[in-house]
Protein backbone atom coordinates (compact mmCIF):
# COMPACT_ATOMS: atom_id res chain seq x y z
CA UNK A 1 0.00 0.00 0.00
CA UNK A 2 1.53 3.50 -0.79
CA UNK A 3 0.50 5.46 2.16
CA UNK A 4 0.09 4.12 5.91
CA UNK A 5 -3.42 2.55 6.66
CA UNK A 6 -3.83 4.71 10.14
CA UNK A 7 -4.42 7.34 7.27
CA UNK A 8 -6.65 5.54 5.19
CA UNK A 9 -10.07 7.68 6.71
CA UNK A 10 -8.52 10.63 6.06
CA UNK A 11 -7.10 9.57 2.77
CA UNK A 12 -10.93 8.94 1.78
CA UNK A 13 -11.79 11.73 3.39
CA UNK A 14 -9.72 13.81 1.09
CA UNK A 15 -10.37 12.71 -1.85
CA UNK A 16 -14.02 12.12 -1.72
CA UNK A 17 -14.47 15.58 -1.07
CA UNK A 18 -12.65 16.44 -4.23
CA UNK A 19 -15.03 14.08 -6.42
CA UNK A 20 -18.57 15.22 -5.01
CA UNK A 21 -17.71 18.88 -5.85
CA UNK A 22 -17.24 18.12 -9.04
CA UNK A 23 -19.75 15.51 -9.80
CA UNK A 24 -22.60 18.00 -7.92
CA UNK A 25 -21.67 20.52 -10.39
CA UNK A 26 -22.55 18.49 -13.44
CA UNK A 27 -26.00 18.91 -12.10
CA UNK A 28 -26.69 21.48 -9.80
CA UNK A 29 -27.30 24.62 -11.90
CA UNK A 30 -29.66 22.95 -14.09
CA UNK A 31 -32.28 24.19 -11.46
CA UNK A 32 -31.26 28.11 -11.60
CA UNK A 33 -30.63 28.30 -15.30
CA UNK A 34 -33.61 30.43 -15.93
CA UNK A 35 -32.82 32.57 -12.44
CA UNK A 36 -29.43 32.88 -14.70
CA UNK A 37 -31.00 33.85 -17.52
CA UNK A 38 -32.45 37.15 -16.45
CA UNK A 39 -29.26 38.38 -14.41
CA UNK A 40 -26.94 37.44 -17.42
CA UNK A 41 -29.38 39.16 -20.06
CA UNK A 42 -28.98 35.39 -22.41
CA UNK A 43 -31.31 33.50 -24.74
CA UNK A 44 -32.55 30.34 -23.46
CA UNK A 45 -30.52 28.92 -25.87
CA UNK A 46 -27.04 31.04 -24.87
CA UNK A 47 -27.71 30.26 -21.32
CA UNK A 48 -27.86 26.43 -22.28
CA UNK A 49 -23.98 26.85 -22.54
CA UNK A 50 -23.83 27.25 -18.54
CA UNK A 51 -23.97 23.58 -18.56
CA UNK A 52 -22.49 22.48 -21.81
CA UNK A 53 -19.63 24.12 -21.16
CA UNK A 54 -18.56 22.99 -18.11
CA UNK A 55 -19.18 18.96 -19.29
CA UNK A 56 -17.29 20.06 -22.94
CA UNK A 57 -14.14 20.79 -20.64
CA UNK A 58 -14.44 17.82 -18.38
CA UNK A 59 -14.54 15.35 -21.43
CA UNK A 60 -11.67 17.26 -22.69
CA UNK A 61 -9.33 16.93 -19.52
CA UNK A 62 -10.21 13.39 -18.67
CA UNK A 63 -8.21 11.40 -20.98
CA UNK A 64 -4.67 13.01 -20.28
CA UNK A 65 -4.73 13.44 -16.47
CA UNK A 66 -2.36 10.50 -16.20
CA UNK A 67 -0.12 12.25 -18.93
CA UNK A 68 -0.63 15.83 -16.72
CA UNK A 69 0.20 14.19 -13.46
CA UNK A 70 3.11 11.80 -14.62
CA UNK A 71 4.74 15.69 -15.81
CA UNK A 72 3.99 17.83 -12.85
CA UNK A 73 3.05 14.69 -9.89
CA UNK A 74 -0.23 13.22 -9.28
CA UNK A 75 -0.24 15.23 -5.94
CA UNK A 76 0.58 18.93 -7.50
CA UNK A 77 -2.03 18.16 -10.16
CA UNK A 78 -4.63 17.34 -7.91
CA UNK A 79 -3.63 20.42 -5.24
CA UNK A 80 -3.62 22.40 -8.35
CA UNK A 81 -7.14 21.08 -9.41
CA UNK A 82 -9.03 21.98 -6.44
CA UNK A 83 -7.75 24.85 -5.87
CA UNK A 84 -8.41 25.73 -9.24
CA UNK A 85 -12.39 24.94 -8.43
CA UNK A 86 -12.65 26.61 -6.15
CA UNK A 87 -11.60 29.65 -7.43
CA UNK A 88 -13.39 29.65 -10.84
CA UNK A 89 -16.44 28.64 -7.92
CA UNK A 90 -16.41 31.99 -6.75
CA UNK A 91 -15.61 33.70 -10.40
CA UNK A 92 -19.03 32.04 -11.53
CA UNK A 93 -20.99 33.42 -8.51
CA UNK A 94 -19.11 37.00 -9.51
CA UNK A 95 -19.62 36.48 -13.33
CA UNK A 96 -21.06 40.10 -14.54
CA UNK A 97 -22.27 38.59 -18.21
CA UNK A 98 -23.31 35.26 -19.91
CA UNK A 99 -19.11 35.74 -21.59
CA UNK A 100 -17.42 35.70 -18.12
CA UNK A 101 -19.74 32.68 -16.79
CA UNK A 102 -19.09 30.80 -19.68
CA UNK A 103 -15.16 31.41 -19.39
CA UNK A 104 -15.61 30.35 -15.69
CA UNK A 105 -17.49 27.48 -16.30
CA UNK A 106 -14.59 26.25 -18.66
CA UNK A 107 -11.87 26.55 -16.12
CA UNK A 108 -14.00 25.05 -13.35
CA UNK A 109 -14.73 22.20 -15.78
CA UNK A 110 -11.16 21.55 -16.55
CA UNK A 111 -10.03 21.46 -12.66
CA UNK A 112 -13.30 19.14 -12.41
CA UNK A 113 -12.67 16.57 -14.92
CA UNK A 114 -9.04 15.62 -12.91
CA UNK A 115 -10.97 15.76 -9.69
CA UNK A 116 -12.92 12.35 -10.24
CA UNK A 117 -10.70 10.23 -12.00
CA UNK A 118 -7.58 10.67 -9.65
CA UNK A 119 -9.86 10.18 -6.57
CA UNK A 120 -10.88 6.80 -8.05
CA UNK A 121 -6.99 5.68 -8.71
CA UNK A 122 -6.02 6.70 -5.41
CA UNK A 123 -8.78 4.88 -3.39
CA UNK A 124 -7.49 1.84 -5.88
CA UNK A 125 -4.11 2.20 -4.77
CA UNK A 126 -4.60 2.32 -0.90
CA UNK A 127 -7.30 0.28 -0.32
CA UNK A 128 -5.89 -3.61 0.25
CA UNK A 129 -7.13 -6.48 -2.27
CA UNK A 130 -9.97 -7.85 0.09
CA UNK A 131 -11.51 -4.17 0.74
CA UNK A 132 -11.14 -2.77 -3.11
CA UNK A 133 -15.09 -3.23 -3.37
CA UNK A 134 -15.50 -1.38 -0.20
CA UNK A 135 -13.44 1.11 -1.89
CA UNK A 136 -15.79 1.50 -4.87
CA UNK A 137 -18.42 1.85 -3.24
CA UNK A 138 -17.44 4.87 -0.95
CA UNK A 139 -16.53 6.33 -4.20
CA UNK A 140 -19.75 5.34 -6.32
CA UNK A 141 -21.43 6.96 -3.68
CA UNK A 142 -20.43 10.81 -4.37
CA UNK A 143 -19.77 10.37 -7.88
CA UNK A 144 -22.86 8.56 -8.92
CA UNK A 145 -24.96 10.50 -5.88
CA UNK A 146 -23.91 13.99 -6.88
CA UNK A 147 -25.76 14.68 -9.79
CA UNK A 148 -28.82 12.64 -8.58
CA UNK A 149 -28.78 15.23 -5.51
CA UNK A 150 -27.72 18.17 -7.32
CA UNK A 151 -31.07 19.59 -8.61
CA UNK A 152 -32.72 19.21 -5.53
CA UNK A 153 -29.53 21.22 -3.65
CA UNK A 154 -29.73 23.80 -6.47
CA UNK A 155 -33.28 24.42 -6.13
CA UNK A 156 -33.08 25.13 -2.36
CA UNK A 157 -30.04 26.90 -2.30
CA UNK A 158 -31.56 29.25 -5.22
CA UNK A 159 -35.35 29.40 -3.71
CA UNK A 160 -33.58 30.29 -0.09
CA UNK A 161 -30.67 32.47 -1.20
CA UNK A 162 -30.01 32.91 -4.62
CA UNK A 163 -27.90 31.24 -7.84
CA UNK A 164 -24.83 32.24 -6.99
CA UNK A 165 -24.83 30.30 -3.54
CA UNK A 166 -25.22 26.99 -6.10
CA UNK A 167 -21.09 28.64 -6.91
CA UNK A 168 -19.86 29.67 -3.22
CA UNK A 169 -20.82 26.60 -1.17
CA UNK A 170 -18.14 24.97 -3.13
CA UNK A 171 -15.58 27.44 -1.29
CA UNK A 172 -15.21 25.68 2.22
CA UNK A 173 -15.21 22.07 1.00
CA UNK A 174 -12.66 23.27 -1.54
CA UNK A 175 -10.12 24.81 1.23
CA UNK A 176 -10.65 21.51 3.30
CA UNK A 177 -9.88 19.47 0.58
CA UNK A 178 -6.77 21.65 -0.20
CA UNK A 179 -5.67 21.18 3.48
CA UNK A 180 -6.44 17.52 3.53
CA UNK A 181 -4.62 16.87 0.61
CA UNK A 182 -1.12 18.59 1.36
CA UNK A 183 -1.41 16.96 4.81
CA UNK A 184 -2.35 13.07 3.72
CA UNK A 185 -1.82 13.23 0.09
CA UNK A 186 1.31 11.92 -1.57
CA UNK A 187 2.45 10.38 -4.71
CA UNK A 188 3.35 6.65 -4.26
CA UNK A 189 7.05 5.48 -4.98
CA UNK A 190 6.08 3.75 -8.68
CA UNK A 191 5.37 7.10 -9.89
CA UNK A 192 8.03 8.45 -11.28
CA UNK A 193 7.99 12.39 -12.88
CA UNK A 194 8.51 12.37 -16.77
CA UNK A 195 9.69 15.72 -18.83
CA UNK A 196 9.32 14.18 -21.84
CA UNK A 197 8.31 15.83 -25.12
CA UNK A 198 4.24 15.99 -25.65
CA UNK A 199 2.23 14.33 -28.38
CA UNK A 200 0.73 17.57 -29.58
CA UNK A 201 -0.03 16.07 -32.96
CA UNK A 202 -2.39 13.59 -30.76
CA UNK A 203 -3.80 16.20 -28.40
CA UNK A 204 -5.05 18.37 -30.88
CA UNK A 205 -7.09 15.33 -32.45
CA UNK A 206 -8.31 14.78 -29.76
CA UNK A 207 -9.66 18.25 -28.32
CA UNK A 208 -11.16 18.34 -31.89
CA UNK A 209 -12.32 14.51 -31.79
CA UNK A 210 -14.02 15.06 -28.54
CA UNK A 211 -15.25 18.30 -28.08
CA UNK A 212 -17.05 18.39 -31.47
CA UNK A 213 -18.63 14.74 -30.78
CA UNK A 214 -20.02 16.96 -27.01
CA UNK A 215 -20.79 19.88 -29.05
CA UNK A 216 -22.97 17.37 -31.61
CA UNK A 217 -24.32 15.68 -28.86
CA UNK A 218 -25.39 19.10 -26.57
CA UNK A 219 -26.96 21.03 -29.51
CA UNK A 220 -28.14 17.91 -31.85
CA UNK A 221 -31.76 17.95 -30.59
CA UNK A 222 -32.23 21.66 -30.43
CA UNK A 223 -30.65 22.26 -34.18
CA UNK A 224 -32.80 19.45 -35.46
CA UNK A 225 -29.68 16.96 -35.94
CA UNK A 226 -28.57 16.87 -39.21
CA UNK A 227 -31.02 19.09 -40.33
CA UNK A 228 -28.22 21.65 -39.36
CA UNK A 229 -25.56 22.10 -41.44
CA UNK A 230 -23.65 23.33 -37.84
CA UNK A 231 -24.56 19.84 -36.74
CA UNK A 232 -23.26 18.03 -40.07
CA UNK A 233 -20.01 19.85 -39.81
CA UNK A 234 -19.86 18.72 -36.08
CA UNK A 235 -20.28 14.98 -36.73
CA UNK A 236 -17.84 15.18 -39.25
CA UNK A 237 -14.92 16.78 -37.42
CA UNK A 238 -15.99 14.25 -34.47
CA UNK A 239 -15.71 11.39 -36.63
CA UNK A 240 -12.02 12.60 -38.60
CA UNK A 241 -10.40 13.67 -35.34
CA UNK A 242 -11.33 10.52 -33.66
CA UNK A 243 -10.29 8.05 -36.29
CA UNK A 244 -7.20 10.26 -37.06
CA UNK A 245 -6.53 10.39 -32.69
CA UNK A 246 -6.54 6.39 -32.28
CA UNK A 247 -4.01 5.89 -35.44
CA UNK A 248 -1.89 8.46 -33.86
CA UNK A 249 -1.73 7.39 -30.40
CA UNK A 250 -1.56 3.24 -31.60
CA UNK A 251 1.41 4.13 -33.68
CA UNK A 252 3.45 6.25 -31.79
CA UNK A 253 6.10 5.60 -28.97
CA UNK A 254 4.90 8.42 -26.33
CA UNK A 255 0.62 8.44 -26.44
CA UNK A 256 -0.59 11.48 -24.94
CA UNK A 257 -3.61 9.07 -23.92
CA UNK A 258 -2.52 5.14 -23.45
CA UNK A 259 -5.41 3.56 -26.03
CA UNK A 260 -3.39 0.62 -25.44
CA UNK A 261 -4.63 -0.41 -22.09
CA UNK A 262 -8.12 -1.35 -24.59
CA UNK A 263 -6.42 -4.62 -24.92
CA UNK A 264 -7.49 -5.83 -21.86
CA UNK A 265 -10.45 -7.51 -22.20
CA UNK A 266 -12.01 -6.96 -18.70
CA UNK A 267 -10.96 -3.13 -18.68
CA UNK A 268 -12.63 -2.81 -22.08
CA UNK A 269 -15.58 -4.77 -21.56
CA UNK A 270 -16.20 -3.03 -18.15
CA UNK A 271 -15.49 0.30 -19.72
CA UNK A 272 -18.07 -0.37 -22.63
CA UNK A 273 -20.45 -1.47 -19.40
CA UNK A 274 -19.63 1.90 -17.44
CA UNK A 275 -21.20 3.19 -20.82
CA UNK A 276 -23.94 1.89 -20.90
CA UNK A 277 -24.77 2.20 -17.30
CA UNK A 278 -23.94 6.28 -18.42
CA UNK A 279 -26.58 5.90 -20.78
CA UNK A 280 -29.58 4.62 -18.66
CA UNK A 281 -28.05 6.84 -15.44
CA UNK A 282 -28.24 10.56 -17.08
CA UNK A 283 -31.34 9.72 -19.64
CA UNK A 284 -33.37 8.37 -16.36
CA UNK A 285 -32.01 12.18 -14.57
CA UNK A 286 -33.25 13.60 -17.69
CA UNK A 287 -36.55 11.71 -18.05
CA UNK A 288 -38.27 11.06 -14.71
CA UNK A 289 -37.60 15.64 -13.43
CA UNK A 290 -39.50 16.17 -17.38
CA UNK A 291 -41.98 13.87 -16.85
CA UNK A 292 -42.98 14.81 -13.04
CA UNK A 293 -43.12 18.63 -14.28
CA UNK A 294 -44.33 18.92 -17.47
CA UNK A 295 -46.78 16.71 -17.03
CA UNK A 296 -47.60 16.34 -13.51
CA UNK A 297 -47.19 20.60 -12.62
CA UNK A 298 -44.47 19.44 -9.95
CA UNK A 299 -42.37 22.60 -8.89
CA UNK A 300 -38.45 21.95 -9.88
CA UNK A 301 -37.66 21.48 -6.38
CA UNK A 302 -40.59 18.94 -5.72
CA UNK A 303 -39.34 17.04 -8.81
CA UNK A 304 -36.12 16.59 -6.90
CA UNK A 305 -37.41 14.89 -4.17
CA UNK A 306 -39.59 12.89 -5.79
CA UNK A 307 -36.29 11.65 -6.98
CA UNK A 308 -34.59 11.03 -3.77
CA UNK A 309 -35.50 7.27 -2.53
CA UNK A 310 -33.03 6.56 -5.53
CA UNK A 311 -29.91 8.21 -4.17
CA UNK A 312 -31.28 7.35 -0.61
CA UNK A 313 -31.50 3.25 -1.94
CA UNK A 314 -28.09 3.47 -3.79
CA UNK A 315 -26.72 5.05 -0.23
CA UNK A 316 -27.32 2.06 1.20
CA UNK A 317 -26.56 -0.53 -0.94
CA UNK A 318 -23.29 0.60 -2.02
CA UNK A 319 -21.09 0.26 1.07
CA UNK A 320 -22.93 -3.23 1.34
CA UNK A 321 -22.45 -4.51 -2.29
CA UNK A 322 -18.56 -3.55 -1.55
CA UNK A 323 -18.52 -5.87 1.01
CA UNK A 324 -20.39 -8.68 -1.12
CA UNK A 325 -17.96 -8.39 -4.28
CA UNK A 326 -15.43 -10.00 -1.95
CA UNK A 327 -17.39 -12.94 -1.44
CA UNK A 328 -19.75 -13.45 -4.82
CA UNK A 329 -17.29 -11.90 -7.71
CA UNK A 330 -18.40 -9.22 -10.52
CA UNK A 331 -20.18 -11.78 -12.62
CA UNK A 332 -23.56 -12.47 -10.15
CA UNK A 333 -23.91 -8.97 -8.79
CA UNK A 334 -23.37 -6.96 -12.13
CA UNK A 335 -25.68 -9.40 -13.98
CA UNK A 336 -28.09 -9.51 -11.21
CA UNK A 337 -28.06 -5.33 -11.35
CA UNK A 338 -28.36 -5.25 -15.44
CA UNK A 339 -31.49 -7.54 -14.64
CA UNK A 340 -32.93 -5.35 -11.62
CA UNK A 341 -32.90 -2.11 -13.59
CA UNK A 342 -34.31 -3.59 -16.80
CA UNK A 343 -37.16 -4.79 -14.43
CA UNK A 344 -37.60 -1.16 -13.36
CA UNK A 345 -37.42 0.76 -16.20
CA UNK A 346 -40.16 -2.12 -17.26
CA UNK A 347 -41.97 -0.72 -14.67
CA UNK A 348 -41.81 2.95 -15.16
CA UNK A 349 -43.06 2.03 -19.28
CA UNK A 350 -46.41 1.07 -18.01
CA UNK A 351 -47.10 4.44 -16.25
CA UNK A 352 -50.55 6.44 -16.89
CA UNK A 353 -51.19 9.78 -16.37
CA UNK A 354 -53.02 8.71 -13.23
CA UNK A 355 -49.81 7.51 -11.62
CA UNK A 356 -49.39 8.34 -7.74
CA UNK A 357 -46.45 9.02 -5.74
CA UNK A 358 -45.53 5.06 -4.91
CA UNK A 359 -45.77 4.43 -8.73
CA UNK A 360 -42.81 6.09 -8.89
CA UNK A 361 -41.07 5.52 -5.78
CA UNK A 362 -41.06 1.99 -6.37
CA UNK A 363 -39.34 1.60 -9.56
CA UNK A 364 -36.57 3.97 -8.17
CA UNK A 365 -35.76 2.91 -4.92
CA UNK A 366 -35.13 -0.85 -7.26
CA UNK A 367 -33.14 1.58 -9.38
CA UNK A 368 -31.18 2.40 -6.23
CA UNK A 369 -30.24 -1.16 -5.66
CA UNK A 370 -30.05 -2.02 -8.77
CA UNK A 371 -27.58 1.31 -9.88
CA UNK A 372 -25.76 0.33 -6.81
CA UNK A 373 -24.80 -3.02 -7.96
CA UNK A 374 -23.55 -2.67 -11.41
CA UNK A 375 -21.35 0.59 -10.32
CA UNK A 376 -19.49 -0.83 -7.01
CA UNK A 377 -18.94 -4.17 -9.10
CA UNK A 378 -18.25 -2.86 -12.18
CA UNK A 379 -15.89 0.15 -11.04
CA UNK A 380 -13.67 -3.03 -8.67
CA UNK A 381 -13.24 -5.61 -11.89
CA UNK A 382 -12.67 -3.18 -15.02
CA UNK A 383 -9.43 -1.69 -13.14
CA UNK A 384 -8.73 -4.94 -11.43
CA UNK A 385 -6.25 -5.94 -13.90
CA UNK A 386 -4.58 -2.91 -14.39
CA UNK A 387 -0.98 -2.41 -12.92
CA UNK A 388 -0.76 0.62 -10.29
CA UNK A 389 1.74 2.73 -12.55
CA UNK A 390 -1.04 2.34 -15.08
CA UNK A 391 -4.16 3.49 -12.78
CA UNK A 392 -4.54 6.98 -13.46
CA UNK A 393 -4.88 6.49 -17.27
CA UNK A 394 -7.16 3.56 -16.62
CA UNK A 395 -9.40 5.91 -14.67
CA UNK A 396 -9.37 8.95 -16.93
CA UNK A 397 -10.50 6.31 -19.79
CA UNK A 398 -13.04 4.52 -17.51
CA UNK A 399 -14.55 8.28 -16.67
CA UNK A 400 -14.32 9.96 -19.92
CA UNK A 401 -16.71 7.43 -21.72
CA UNK A 402 -18.76 6.99 -19.16
CA UNK A 403 -19.25 10.65 -19.13
CA UNK A 404 -19.55 10.54 -22.98
CA UNK A 405 -21.86 7.77 -22.93
CA UNK A 406 -24.18 9.90 -20.40
CA UNK A 407 -24.27 12.77 -22.67
CA UNK A 408 -25.35 10.11 -25.70
CA UNK A 409 -28.37 8.79 -23.37
CA UNK A 410 -29.20 12.56 -22.77
CA UNK A 411 -29.36 12.96 -26.49
CA UNK A 412 -30.74 9.70 -27.91
CA UNK A 413 -33.70 9.90 -25.26
CA UNK A 414 -34.40 13.62 -25.73
CA UNK A 415 -34.40 13.12 -29.63
CA UNK A 416 -36.50 9.68 -29.24
CA UNK A 417 -39.08 11.71 -26.90
CA UNK A 418 -40.08 14.05 -29.51
CA UNK A 419 -40.13 11.58 -32.04
CA UNK A 420 -42.51 9.43 -30.08
CA UNK A 421 -44.51 12.06 -29.10
CA UNK A 422 -45.33 13.48 -32.83
CA UNK A 423 -45.91 9.90 -33.54
CA UNK A 424 -48.35 9.13 -30.96
CA UNK A 425 -50.17 11.95 -31.48
CA UNK A 426 -50.84 11.34 -34.64
CA UNK A 427 -51.78 7.85 -33.65
CA UNK A 428 -54.25 9.33 -31.49
CA UNK A 429 -55.42 11.98 -33.47
CA UNK A 430 -56.56 9.47 -36.49
CA UNK A 431 -57.98 7.57 -33.81
CA UNK A 432 -60.39 10.08 -31.96
CA UNK A 433 -62.59 11.49 -34.80
CA UNK A 434 -65.65 13.18 -35.09
CA UNK A 435 -67.85 10.30 -35.30
CA UNK A 436 -66.93 8.89 -32.23
CA UNK A 437 -69.54 8.56 -29.60
CA UNK A 438 -67.23 8.99 -26.59
CA UNK A 439 -65.58 11.88 -28.47
CA UNK A 440 -68.87 13.65 -28.81
CA UNK A 441 -69.87 13.16 -25.11
CA UNK A 442 -66.33 14.78 -24.22
CA UNK A 443 -66.69 17.66 -26.73
CA UNK A 444 -70.30 18.86 -26.32
CA UNK A 445 -69.44 18.54 -22.59
CA UNK A 446 -66.66 20.98 -22.49
CA UNK A 447 -68.83 23.41 -25.00
CA UNK A 448 -71.82 23.26 -22.37
CA UNK A 449 -69.29 24.42 -19.71
CA UNK A 450 -67.82 26.87 -21.59
CA UNK A 451 -71.27 28.60 -22.34
CA UNK A 452 -72.38 28.24 -19.20
CA UNK A 453 -69.50 30.10 -18.44
CA UNK A 454 -70.61 33.45 -20.49
CA UNK A 455 -68.64 32.46 -23.85
CA UNK A 456 -69.80 32.47 -27.14
CA UNK A 457 -70.91 29.59 -28.95
CA UNK A 458 -67.95 30.13 -31.50
CA UNK A 459 -65.94 30.68 -28.82
CA UNK A 460 -66.74 27.73 -27.07
CA UNK A 461 -66.38 25.29 -29.64
CA UNK A 462 -63.02 26.49 -30.18
CA UNK A 463 -61.88 26.24 -26.65
CA UNK A 464 -63.23 23.37 -26.58
CA UNK A 465 -61.65 21.53 -29.65
CA UNK A 466 -58.25 22.96 -27.77
CA UNK A 467 -59.37 21.18 -24.64
CA UNK A 468 -59.51 18.47 -26.30
CA UNK A 469 -56.17 18.56 -28.25
CA UNK A 470 -54.50 18.99 -24.92
CA UNK A 471 -55.82 15.91 -23.56
CA UNK A 472 -54.62 14.21 -27.12
CA UNK A 473 -50.91 15.73 -26.26
CA UNK A 474 -50.75 14.55 -22.86
CA UNK A 475 -51.63 11.18 -23.66
CA UNK A 476 -49.12 11.03 -26.41
CA UNK A 477 -46.41 12.60 -24.45
CA UNK A 478 -47.22 10.10 -21.54
CA UNK A 479 -47.13 7.40 -24.20
CA UNK A 480 -43.70 8.16 -25.54
CA UNK A 481 -42.18 8.09 -21.67
CA UNK A 482 -43.27 5.19 -21.92
CA UNK A 483 -41.50 3.98 -25.07
CA UNK A 484 -38.43 5.61 -23.95
CA UNK A 485 -38.23 3.57 -20.46
CA UNK A 486 -39.05 0.51 -22.37
CA UNK A 487 -36.22 0.97 -24.63
CA UNK A 488 -33.25 1.67 -21.92
CA UNK A 489 -35.13 -1.78 -20.04
CA UNK A 490 -34.51 -3.42 -23.21
CA UNK A 491 -30.83 -2.11 -23.58
CA UNK A 492 -30.30 -3.18 -19.82
CA UNK A 493 -31.56 -6.75 -20.68
CA UNK A 494 -29.52 -7.26 -23.80
CA UNK A 495 -26.17 -6.22 -21.70
CA UNK A 496 -26.93 -9.16 -19.20
CA UNK A 497 -24.63 -11.64 -21.71
CA UNK A 498 -21.52 -9.42 -21.68
CA UNK A 499 -20.23 -10.22 -18.35
CA UNK A 500 -18.98 -13.62 -19.39
CA UNK A 501 -16.27 -11.61 -20.98
CA UNK A 502 -14.92 -10.22 -17.18
CA UNK A 503 -12.17 -12.19 -15.20
CA UNK A 504 -12.75 -12.90 -11.56
CA UNK A 505 -9.91 -11.14 -10.52
CA UNK A 506 -10.57 -11.24 -6.26
CA UNK A 507 -7.15 -13.00 -5.35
Amino acid sequence: MSQPQKHLFMITLTVMSGAIMSALDTSIVNVALPYMKGNLGASVEEIAWVSTSYILANVIIMPIIGLISSRFGRRNFYMFSVAMFTITSVMCGLSWDLRSMIFFRILQGIAGGALVPISQAIMRENYPPHQQGLAMGIFGLGVVMGPAIGPTLGGWLTDHYSWPWIFYINVPVGLLSMFLTYTYVFDPPYMERRKEKWDIPGLAFMIVGLGALQLMLEEGERKDWFESQYITILAAMAVIGLILFTIRELNTDKPAVNLRLLKDRTFTTGTLLGGVLGVSLFASLFLLPLLLQQLLGYPAFDSGLAMMPRSLAMAVCMPLVGKLYTRLGPRPLIASGLAINGFSFWQLSSLSLDMGYWDIFVPQVIQGIGFGMIFVALSTVALSTMEKSNMTDATGLYNVVRQVFGSVGIALSATLLTRYESVYHSFLTEKITAVSDQTMNIYNGFVSKFLSSGYDPQMSQDMSMRMINGIITKQSAMMAFNHVFLLVAVMFIISVPSVLLLKDNRH
